[in-house]
């Protein structure tokens, strides 16, 4: 790179920094998205004593746990594109309000609709935060080797978060009430606030007609409408039952229309234009190809653990905690795996190495294998991240400096709609497979095998109140058919995974920087590049 090339990049990299070292602006960022990654999360462990304590209905409860990421999901794009309109800065102190007074709210709650609105409102905040954070970090760094370093902190954290989450969870439970998991929020946010108007620089897209109003509401719609019909898929409810297909057809059509609105106006909300760059549309793409195939394995794997190998709830997590390091691992090497590979490779090999790991977790059986778990897991984290970090960066690079609101939600919609549908597929996948071997136990009734074989959990409790050798039985022949499904879910999702890798073919070869690529240097020429570059 020329020396006027160099100051070029730097005067550029100082102007979008101004008011702020880029650095702490990072950490800023990355304690508003530990939080938001660890609300995500923390509720599960505490479900039990919020059912005890405040004894709701099982529609209330279901909305209690799903309210939150059924808000966040659909609110992405409008509160994503409405910060390049008036300030992404100002957007997200706008969240940091929100979520501190809806977690006062949730802490307090006495009984279950006060609950679930709070959530809701929790999952306002969310939406507020999570886009502006990906979009200042794309001010902020404009250089993109050292914004590929940004995201890999940003993408280690949020795997912090996820894992944090069930873990601080218990062990405020196992001291206070359930309504201490969110008054822990509040605190962070009396911090962040105050902190994040001082440091953080403001910026916004380009102002180029008004906001589309209708169409943000319209998308909204649309996106809660999808979202609700695939998470009652992942429930297990009836794919042709009304209430499944009905969401679904709704917001379809909602979602579709949004679409035509968005080619027909001058300004559009969302440009539509970015999907026809491949690497952007690519990259979304393989965003929710990924967690299809990986997140309901995340289930399945915490009930093989617990149900199979009958691990604590506390074990559970200590077993996946490998998982999490590697993540992060992987996000915090991934900026030189970039410059060094290339987005194609890079992604493309993420996908290959996660479908290794699934491929060699085929191998759990009824009992303990630590070594074979811990390999898995290890390989398991450090390939998703890889694909994902290589995902987003690509994806938030191809897309517009003036559009980075738009594109940071596109993405996180996509994550969330690909976590989703997965739960949904391979949950079927599983049941499908687990079925059939609870047929014809000997000595089983067919009202106590149909019931058993809608889940482990359920069989051994048929088991349980069969006793003697048709209990025995029961609960052998479910452990195996388990077992079974399980295998058959890994094998499913890696073929979704080894997909995935072939769609990240039409990823760029090369990491292009302030217009220049970045070559995957031979062994020879290493020294000589990285003298260049």
């Amino acid at each position: 790179m020329s020396g006027t090339t160099t100051a070029a990049a730097a005067l550029r990299r100082r102007a979008a920094g101004a008011g702020a070292n880029r650095w702490v602006v990072l950490v800023v960022l990355c304690v508003s998205l530990l939080l938001v990654a660890v609300d995500a999360t923390v509720l599960h462990v505490a479900v039990p004593a919020v059912t005890e304590d405040l004894r709701p209905g099982a529609m209330e409860l279901l909305w209690i746990v799903d309210a939150y990421p059924l808000v966040c999901a659909s609110l992405l794009i409008l509160f994503g594109t409405l910060g390049d309109r008036i300030g992404r800065r100002r957007v997200l102190l706008l969240g940091y309000a929100l979520f501190g007074v809806a977690s006062g709210m949730a802490a307090l709650a006495d009984n279950a609709p006060v609950l679930i609105v709070a959530r809701a409102l929790l999952g306002v905040g969310g939406a507020m935060i999570m886009p502006a954070t990906l979009s200042i970090l794309r001010q902020v760094f404009p250089d993109r080797r050292e914004r590929a370093l940004a995201i890999g902190i940003w993408s280690a954290v949020a795997a912090v978060g996820a894992a944090v989450g069930p873990l601080l969870g218990g062990f405020l439970l196992e001291h206070f009430w359930w309504g201490s998991v969110f008054l822990v929020n509040i605190p962070l946010m009396l911090v962040s606030l105050p902190v994040g108007r001082l440091l953080l620089p403001e910026s916004k897209g380009a102002d180029d007609g008004p906001w589309d109003v209708a169409g943000a509401l319209m998308a909204a719609a649309g996106l809660f409408a999808v979202v609700l019909g695939v998470k009652r898929l992942g429930g297990g409810a009836s794919a042709a039952g009304v209430w499944t297909v009905l969401p679904l057809l709704v917001g379809a059509g909602l979602l579709t229309a949004f679409v035509r609105r968005q080619r027909r106006r001058t300004h559009p909300l969302v440009d539509l234009r970015m999907f026809a760059r491949p690497a952007f549309s690519t990259s979304v793409g393989c965003i929710v190809l990924a967690m299809l195939a990986l997140v309901g394995l995340e289930l399945i794997a915490a009930q093989y653990l617990q149900l199979v190998l009958g691990l604590s709830p506390l074990e559970t997590g200590l077993r996946l905690l490998p998982l999490t390091i590697a993540a992060m691992a992987a996000g915090l090497a991934g900026a030189r795996m970039l410059r060094r590979f290339g987005p194609r490779r890079m992604v493309c090999s993420g996908f290959c190495l996660t479908a290794a790991a699934v491929v060699v977790l085929t191998a759990m059986g009824g009992q303990d294998d630590w070594p074979l778990l811990l390999t898995g897991f290890v390989l398991l984290g450090f390939g998703l991240e890889t694909t994902l970090f290589g995902a987003y960066e690509s994806m938030l690079s191809e897309a517009p400096p003036d559009r980075a609101g738009g594109a940071a939600a596109i993405g996180e919609t996509s994550y969330q709609l690909g976590a989703g549908m997965g739960i949904a597929l391979l949950g079927s996948v599983m049941n499908a497979a687990y079925a059939p071997g609870l047929a014809g136990v000997p000595g089983v009734p067919g009202a106590a095998s149909s019931a058993a074989s809608h889940s482990l959990g359920e069989a051994y409790e048929v088991a349980d109140g069969l006793g003697g050798p048709a209990g025995s039985a029961l609960r052998e022949a479910a452990r195996h058919a388990f077992v079974h499904g399980l295998h058959v879910t890994l094998l499913v999702s890696a073929g979704l995974l080894l997909l995935g890798a072939l769609m990240a073919l039409r990823l760029p070869r090369t990491m292009q920087c302030e217009g220049v690529a970045v070559e995957v240097p031979a062994p020879r020429e290493a020294v000589e590049s990285r003298v260049s570059v």
